[in-house]
Parts: C-alpha cells; structure tokens; sequence
C-alpha cells in the first residue's frame, strides 16, 4: 500500500488505488463510459415538436440568491465576471462556467426586477451557443437551463419563438447524452428536464420524452430516496436540491394536469407526495438550530434554497410538511443522528461514504460531529469552497478537514482526484440511547489497512451542560491521533492550561464553552480555515488533542458549558 496516496496533494495514479474506486461502479456506467468513446449522431434540426397548452398556475418555485449584478456580469460560486460574450471564459472555472449555463437567475429573489437582463442574456446565449457546441451544450447544464427557462416562461412568458424552437432542439439533443454513466443527481437532473420539455411540447416526440422521464423517475425515486427520506449521496447541500426537485416536478405535472394534460405522468406526483414528510423531516434533523445545513460531504451555503424557502414553496402546492422541533433520532438508513439536550445540538456522522457506485461527493468524515449551543455553532466540519482538482480540494476532503479523528495522518477513505474515492470506511454497531444522557455509538474499519489493523470507535454522551466524546483505538499496533476539533467562524481558542481550553466568541470575548483533554492528551490550538460557501475561505481556529494510541488506548474529551 502506498501510504503518500493517503496525503492532500500527493495522490500519483496507481493500479490498486484505480482498481478500489472502479470495482464499486455498475456495469451501466462502465458500458456508457465505453460508449461515450465511440461516434455519436449528430443533431437533427428538422421536424422540432409543437408547443402545446401551456401548463396552468403554474406555482412560484423556490428562489435562489439573485446571480446578476449588472446586464453583463454576475457573481457565481462568489466570484465576479462578464456574462453574455463569452461563454466559455479563460481563468474560471468548470462549475462557474457552468453557472453561467445554468441561468438560475431567471427565478432568483427578485427576477421580476431584471427582466430585460435576462431577455437580453436569453438572446446573446441563443447567438453565441450554437448548438452542440461547448460547456453549454454538455448534459448537466442542459437539463438545468431546460428547466430555468421552462419556470421562468410558465411565471412570465417571455421565450420567443426562436427560444422555443432552441428550447426543443436542447432537449433533443439531452435526450440522446442521457448520463447514464454518472448516474445519481445527474441522472435524475436529466430525467427532470425531459419531463418539463415532454409537457411543454406535444407530439410523438414530446410523448418519448415523458416516458424516458416517467421511467427514469421511476427507477431513481426509490434509489436515490433512502427509507429515512435522505438523498442517498448522503450531502445535506445536495438533499436540498433534491427536494428542490421533488417539489418542481409536483408543480409541472400538477400544472399540466389543470390544463388537462399528464395523463401519463400523474403518477410521479403522488410517489413524491409519498415521500415528501420523510424528506422534509431529514432535511430539519441535518440543520443546526440556525436554519442551515451541517457540513457533511460536499456541502456549502448558497447553493440550495434553504430549507425555510423550500417549506414555503411546498405550502405554495398545498403541501403541508410539517416543521418544528425533531429531537433527538437516528437516521438509520442515511447513518446520522442527531442528539439534542440542555440546549445543545450534535449533528453526527455515523454513515457510509456514499452509494457505493457513486461516492463523487463524499469527504473522509467518518465519526465526524458538529456541535451548536444556544443557535451559535461551536464545533463544525470544514465545509466545501471548490471542485478543481487539487491539494487543496483533497484537503478539504481529508479526515484532518473534520471533527473528527485522524490516525497516522491518514485518511479514514481513500479520497483522491476531486470526485473519487478508494478504500472506503464502513460504519458498524451504531447505537443511539435516549435518556437523561443522550447516547450515540458507532466505529469504522477505515484505517484497517494500516498495521495493527485498528478499528476506531467513538461515543457521544450528551447531557444538560456538557458533551463528552469517548475514542477508542482498537489495534495490535501503536498509532498516532490526532482528535480535531474545528471552530465555527468568529470563535477564538484561548488555553487556560495544559489540557483545557476556553472557546469564546471572537467580538465579544464571551466565554462559550470549555474543552478539556481527560485523557492526559497534548492539547493544542492550531490556526484553520473555514469553507462555509463556494469561493470563500475564513480564517479560524482548531483544537487538536495528540496522544499515542497504546499509551490511551481510550481517550475522553469533555465539552463543557453553563447550564440552560
């Protein structure tokens, strides 16, 4: 085993590392990457489908943060440049391009403000695409345009007949690049396009494309919607744009059946309808207290709507899902708890990478945590600024990157390359126990490669005024651990003495909790930055408690503070 393809930036290709990602993939994505190799057809142009009733009352969805800052720039992933004349700009990079494809801003806050923007931008992009040439043009950000300016004629009716006729040759040419070799959100994100354009046109071909659809949606609706009502990429950023999903289909085939239409898709609502509670109620357990998601996988603010936005867009359909308070639970089929006692909240992460088939956006997180007290996050993951290729992208995917524990500077799954993993740990005898001290128990075999072959267990005991965490190292051999523990942003470690360290608010100096080593572990506190949205990197603190594993082969670390 090469023990450097386990470090940020030192990842060279080799055949057992290849041979651990690849054996996981399905035969369907092997054969589709064969495929894709060979001679495609071209596209034809002739013989477009006719535009048919148009949906009726079609809902407002929910709206994203407004892109466009001015008729020819906007601000994707927090990064500013010129939209409209070139699209494909040198020094941006793959997912802003993209942005700039998806034309999200359509149906953003405000959109009804910018109207003659996105005329304007709707021509220019019809001028400077032409079809089936460039990032444009690629699946993923087909399906999403196909939709933004589906909503977006369905709220305004502002395609023209040129639009129209672009917008069904889109879809065409969607319909024969289906990634079926990725699968997962982009499969689904696919499926979803064909479904709006099938009941935005009628005719045979139209017909075709709703029933790709309605087969796809079929398939995946309970693949990728896990019993709890988890996406099963297991990345509470990426569930969001699920649900987002789930509730936009509602609305087009509801739409369509007032206009007397959907006879053959009216069935999609209800299996979503089905499983709208589940996605709602997993989505509140994956938040702190503040309303935003917690930081597991590949995950970042301002991506998704929020969950509060999403809630009003399902009151918009009637649909009633529910909020409040969760408690304490154990996701059983996505494998994260939550833990809620005294005013605190533990979001935990006792789960699988991912679908073994497509773990793309899974960090090495394993028995990884985060903590809020009274609405304020103390402890957090390290979140998610990119998707380039690079060291910087592998560590922020590393074990080092969350709170959790890194044994031998290793990592807990083989992440590699920006969208790859290897080896992969596998949680086991996960436990949750709700009592006057809520209880959760899990340990991985992650680093089960390593000499010794050690398996690390963790324990979380939440009660009124304090967290304690409780890690064992099971193994024949000696290790080095490393415990981190990441501080939310604005918050400041000042220790007080060898094995205790005060966490305080960095503007007003108050003291929020204390976490003390009580184990005899060397405490430390190391400078860290924090990744809460694409594009952006602050700068923050961690703690890190560092003991030799036959030394403590039990270590307990306590995270005190005031009683409610």
């Amino acid at each position: 085993m090469d023990a450097a393809a386990h470090r940020p930036g030192s990842f060279p290709m080799n055949i057992g590392r290849l041979f651990r990602t690849v054996r996981h993939l399905r035969a369907t994505q092997v054969w589709h990457r064969l495929r894709q190799r060979l001679p495609h057809p071209g596209l034809r142009a002739d013989r477009l489908p006719s535009l048919a009733v148009s949906p009726a009352d079609f809902a407002s969805p929910a709206a994203r943060l407004p892109s466009m800052v001015a008729a020819d720039r906007a601000n994707f992933l927090n990064k500013d440049g010129p939209i409209g004349s070139d699209w494909d700009p040198a020094g941006f990079s793959k997912l802003w391009r993209y942005n700039l494809h998806y034309f999200d801003d359509l149906n953003a806050a405000g959109a009804g403000e910018r109207t003659a923007w996105h005329r304007a931008l709707v021509g220019r992009w019809l001028a400077g695409n032409p079809p089936t040439m460039g990032t444009g043009w690629e699946p993923y950000p087909t399906s999403l345009r196909i939709v933004n300016w589906i909503k977006w004629h369905l709220r305004e009716a502002m395609l023209d007949e040129e639009a129209m006729a672009s917008l069904a040759l889109q879809t065409r040419w969607l319909a024969g690049r289906i990634e079926w070799h990725i699968l997962g959100n982009h499969l689904f994100a696919n499926a979803k396009a064909l479904l709006f354009a099938g009941l935005m046109f009628e005719g045979d071909e139209a017909a075709t494309w709703r029933r790709t659809a309605s087969a796809i949606l079929r398939r995946e609706l309970p693949e990728q919607c896990l019993p709890d009502g988890g996406h099963f990429e297991l990345s509470p950023m990426y569930h969001l744009l699920f649900l987002e999903d789930a509730l936009d289909i509602v609305n087009i085939v509801e739409s369509a059946k007032r206009a007397g239409r959907a006879d053959d898709v009216a069935d999609i609502a209800g299996e979503i309808d089905a499983r709208l509670p589940a996605m709602f109620e997993w989505a509140r357990t994956m938040s702190h207290p503040d309303g935003e998601i917690a930081f597991f996988n590949d995950a970042a603010f301002d991506i998704a709507p929020t969950l509060g936005e999403l809630t009003a867009y399902a009151g918009r359909l009637g649909r009633h899902v529910g909020g409040g308070q969760t408690g304490s639970r154990l996701l059983a089929s996505s494998g994260y708890a939550r833990l809620e006692r005294g005013g605190a909240t533990v979001i935990a992460d006792v789960a699988r990478a991912g679908p073994d088939y497509l773990p793309g956006h899974a960090h090495a997180d394993t028995l990884g945590f985060e903590l809020s007290r009274a609405g304020r996050r103390i402890i957090v993951n390290g979140g998610t600024s990119l998707y380039e290729p690079g060291a910087e992208r592998l560590r922020q995917r590393g074990t080092a990157a969350h709170s959790t524990l890194v044994l031998d500077d290793e990592n807990s799954s083989e992440i590699w390359s920006s969208f790859r993993v290897g080896r992969r740990a596998y949680p086991r005898d996960v436990t949750l126990d709700v009592g006057e001290i809520v209880r959760l128990a899990g340990e991985h075999d992650g680093y089960r490669h390593l000499a010794g072959r050690p398996v690390h267990k963790r324990i979380w005991s939440l009660a009124e005024d304090h967290l304690e965490i409780a890690d064992r190292i099971s193994s024949a051999r000696s290790h080095r651990a490393d415990i981190r523990f990441h501080l939310g942003s604005g918050l400041t470690a000042h220790a007080q003495e060898a094995s205790l360290v005060e966490i305080r608010c960095g503007a007003s100096g108050r003291t929020l909790a204390e976490l003390s080593s009580l184990s005899e572990g060397a405490v430390r506190i190391e400078a860290d930055t924090h990744h809460p949205r694409f594009g952006i990197i602050e700068p923050t603190e961690m703690i890190v408690i560092s003991y030799d594993s036959a030394s403590i082969p039990d270590h307990r670390t306590r995270i005190g503070w005031p009683a409610a």
